[in-house]
Formats: C-alpha cells, structure tokens, sequence
C-alpha cells in the first residue's frame, strides 16, 4: 500500500479530504486553542510517531534508555509529514487537562478491515478500543466497545450525515462518506463515543488490521494463547500452505479448513490476523473476537520490547515501513517524542484488557446490543480517572485472555 502526504485541515469545516484508498502518513502537530477547545494546526516534526503505533498505538512503552536511543533512528529515517485531525470536537479542552501531558491520557482505538475491492468509503470499525492511562503513568486498559451496540450518531456537516440511530460501528462509515474520508470516520466515531460515554479524548489511532500482517512478520511472530478452538471462515490450506479463500480458489487446487487449536503457540501475521478476524464458531460472537483483538495488540507490545529488538536500527526501520502502511495516528497537540517519553514507565506486562458486558450479549427494549449499567459505570471510572479502583471493585471485567 503506498504513503501519501497531505496538509492537515484546521477545522471541520476546511476542504474535504482526499479519499482513504491509501493510508496518508502522520507527523507531528502544533496548534492553537480557541476558547479552551484544540484548534488544530499542522506542524513540521520528525514523524516519530510510526515506530510508536506499530505496537498498538503508543503501546511500545519500554525504558527510557530504548526510547532516547530510538529518536535518532526515527529522525534519521522519517521527514517532515503533516499528521491527521481524527478527534474534530471530540479532543480534550484545557479544562478536561488537554493542555498537557500530566494527567490521565486517553486514547480512542479504532480497528478497520479495508480491504482493496471495498470502496473507500465504504469501511466500518468493527474494533473500537478505548485506551486508558491513569495520571500515574504506570499502566494501561484497555475497552472494547461492541461493535453492535446502538448508537445515536449525530449529524456530521463533512460527509452531509443527517444524524440518526444506527449500530456504533456504522458512525465511522458515515463520517467517511461523500469526501470525509478516514479522518472525517474518526471525527464522527470519537463524538458518538463521547456522547455516550462522557469522555474526551487525547489522541486516536486508526489501525488497518490488514497492515499487522507485515509488521507481525517483521517482528517475526507473536505468541498467542487460543482460549477457545475456532475454524477460519477467511483461510484454508492448499498444499500446506495457509492462504485467503479467495486466492485459494484461483489455484483450483484442494483446500483443507484452518483450525485453531487450544493452546498457546507462535502465529505469524497472517496466523495472527486470520485468527483475530474471527466470531463465527465462538460462545460469544464479537466479544471473543474482542478480547482475541487485545489480546493481539498486547502480544505485539510484548514481542516488539523483548530481547533488545529497539536498539537493533535494522529492525527499527523495517517496523517503520511496516508500520507506516497500518496506522494514522493523532497525539492531540503535544509533540510526539513528549508523549512516547511521558509512558515510558509501561510495558506490555502493564497492559490490563478490561471487557464490557460481562463479555457477552446485553441487550436493550429495541432487542438490540447496549452499554451494561456496570459498563456505564466502568466508563465513567476512566472520565474520573478512578478505573484502577473500579477493576479492584468489579475484577470480573478482566479478560480472560493472557
């Protein structure tokens, strides 16, 4: 997938932008305040940011050694490239603490399945994982939304959305449309979440899953531990070799069904992502799949800070690269290289994967999913930055995967 560049709108009201059929780089941002609330400029920084969210957006959280070694790799090996506006009015205010990096830090998550014979805006986020950093700066949750849950979307002026009732993960599809493209799918997706939840947002990511393939084979492998057997409705095996169905039938050679076992075992990026795609097959649907989704983001953090992997500058820029083509990422207004050296007391080991829903279906008087009054108030722990007390309090929201 080819890198394309382009200048960063400074309101929601600026020219559409480019249509998302290739993932625009991000880099560093600047801006100005208004009223308490960001205005968003663009800045011309080293992109430090790719070699941050190949872990999971800012989850490679090592010592502070590794992270001062790196930024001159980094700067040595990125330009000058305008990064994105993917929170619109969904951004912290100074008064939430968005001037700074001292408090809790929360970031909005979002996962997408494009694929290249989708029309670009034609994509849901069918992940949604909100990221939480208490003001300690010591650890990490992380939530998933499903993403089925009922949802008032507001009226979006860039893609003409007139706002209405639809299920959550079709607010990203309806910022895109019409030349609002992927930021424009953020923008709509962050307000929705914050309307229904109450929290503002430091940052977002939006993370093609289609992308982890060639940053897990750049790591080599991830270890993942498989909680529940499930058959791959996406991959089979020809002549022993693991391939997409529809690669698979071109061949018109026999296929034989993928399956994957209990257990724990190496996966390589496709192993990896063919097996965090899947719902169908397990107890509960799309929450499994959510907790197979974190628990992929978490073992790419792991893998990612072990055994000296960021001071070896070859590996470095091949993360870079691959990293590039799988993430947009925005950081709010600090610097990058201040918010990647703000988290360096977390390491994988310090990331918590929270479930909402008791990890399963909660329906609504529509017959539809919703927030659980506990999943409610799980949310409203992180607005106060009380949710290590709410885990302690409710240790039934931890998910089952390790």
């Amino acid at each position: 997938m080819p890198v394309q560049t382009s200048p960063r709108p400074t309101s929601q009201d600026s020219d559409p932008y480019a249509r998302p059929s290739t993932i625009p780089s991000q880099g560093g941002r600047g801006g100005q305040r208004t009223g308490g609330v960001r205005k968003r400029t663009k800045r011309k920084d080293p992109l430090w940011a790719r070699l941050t969210v190949i872990f999971g957006a800012v989850l490679m959280m090592t010592s502070g050694v590794a992270i001062v070694g790196s930024k001159a790799l980094i700067s040595q090996a990125t330009g000058s490239i305008a990064q994105k506006n993917l929170l619109g009015g969904a951004g912290k205010t100074d008064a939430e603490g968005g001037a700074d990096l001292d408090g809790p830090i929360d970031m909005l998550l979002l996962g997408v399945d494009a694929r290249e014979r989708w029309a670009a805006d034609d994509v849901r986020a069918d992940s949604i994982i909100v990221l939480h950093i208490p003001a300690s700066h010591d650890q990490a949750y992380m939530i998933s939304i499903p993403r089925d849950t009922e949802a008032q979307i507001p009226a979006f002026k860039k893609s003409g959305y007139a706002g209405g009732t639809d299920k959550i993960n079709a607010a990203f599809q309806a910022g895109a449309r019409n030349g609002g493209g992927w930021e424009g799918g953020a923008q709509l997706m962050a307000q929705t979440i914050k309307n229904m939840t109450g929290i503002s947002f430091d940052g977002a990511a939006i993370i093609n899953f289609g992308g982890f393939k060639n940053v897990i084979d750049t790591l080599g492998s991830v270890r993942i531990c498989v909680k529940h057997e499930v058959k791959s409705i996406h991959t089979v095996m020809v002549d022993g070799k693991q391939m997409w169905k529809a690669d698979a039938k071109k061949t018109g050679r026999p296929m034989t069904p993928v399956v994957y076992k209990k257990g724990c075992r190496q996966m390589s990026g496709l192993e990896a992502l063919d097996y965090s795609r899947q719902r169908y097959g397990l107890p509960n649907s799309d929450y499994d799949r959510q907790q197979n989704q974190q628990q992929l983001i978490k073992a790419m953090a792991r893998k990612a800070t072990e055994k000296g992997m960021l001071t070896n500058p070859v590996k470095i820029n091949q993360l870079i690269r691959a990293a590039g083509k799988a993430f947009i990422l925005d950081v709010g207004d600090a610097p990058v290289a201040d918010f990647i050296f703000t988290l360096r007391g977390i390491s994988a080991n310090e990331l918590t994967m929270l479930r909402t829903n008791g990890g399963t279906y909660n329906g609504n008087a529509n017959n539809r999913e919703a927030l659980s009054p506990q999943t409610l108030e799980m949310f409203q722990a992180v607005k106060n930055d009380k949710l290590g007390e709410f885990v302690y309090a409710n240790p039934a929201v931890l998910s089952t995967r390790s």
